[in-house]
């Protein structure tokens, strides 16, 4: 069983309110995102090209297969969550990846979440209008 989870590595990456699980494996290059291919799922070119980051650091990109599934967020945060999966397996699969990885800061989960509105205001810092008379 443990040698299945070294050829299959499969991690987890999150940003904003979006979780991706990621799996790797040997293959084409061929990247899923929800059953459909990253081309179809995430229009934006930056966006797949921020996906494939990881992959062309470590110079992995027609080695594996990447197949993701990711819940929650909008496309930005759930393109950044699946970077930081495919970044987290690469790791798994092979720990030589991980000075490069770590220095271009593709290890680091992006702490910036929503704030959460407060009582007595209209949203986060917005405030009721004040009026003196």
């Amino acid at each position: 069983m443990a040698e299945t989870a070294t050829t299959t590595p499969i991690s987890t990456g999150r940003r904003k309110e979006a979780v991706a699980r990621v799996r790797l494996r040997p293959g084409t290059g061929a990247i899923t995102v929800n059953h459909r291919t990253v081309e179809h799922y995430f229009p934006r070119e930056a966006l797949r090209l921020s996906i494939k980051a990881p992959l062309l650091l470590a110079q992995q990109l027609g080695k594996y297969d990447v197949i993701a599934n990711v819940d929650g967020g909008g496309m930005t945060g759930q393109a950044g969550a699946i970077k930081l999966g495919i970044a987290r397996a690469l790791v798994q699969l092979d720990a030589a990846h991980q000075p490069a990885l770590r220095k271009a800061g593709l290890l680091t989960r992006d702490p910036r979440m929503k704030e959460r509105k407060k009582y007595g205001q209209k949203g986060a810092r917005k405030r009721f209008q004040w009026t003196k008379r």
